[in-house]
């Protein structure tokens, strides 16, 4: 049995690839549609809801959770700050 990083390591290569950097980023941007989803299904929110309290609509939303649709960062900020009620804290790493 091959443990997940093994496993990463031979569908997209080392760390410090190009094909493996690619595929890391794409995880991220997935990652923040299902963090998305999460919090707002353990706060009891429809797409619906969220949308409408971060000024947006619910297709707009269901993109996001679903990685279909790139988010802009002021979008990104209202649907975690003003429709979860949460804080959007970004940081660079060189």
């Amino acid at each position: 049995m091959k443990s997940l990083d093994q496993f990463v390591d031979e569908q997209y290569g080392k760390k410090g690839t190009e094909k493996r950097e690619k595929f890391e980023r794409g995880f991220e941007e997935f990652k923040l549609g299902v963090l998305i989803r999460q919090i707002r299904l353990e706060k009891g929110l429809t797409q619906e809801q969220l949308a409408e309290r971060a000024g947006t609509n619910k297709g707009y939303i269901s993109k996001v959770e679903n990685d279909v649709k790139d988010v802009r960062l002021s979008t990104l900020r209202r649907i975690i700050e003003q429709g979860l009620g949460g804080h959007l804290d970004l940081s660079i790493k060189i």
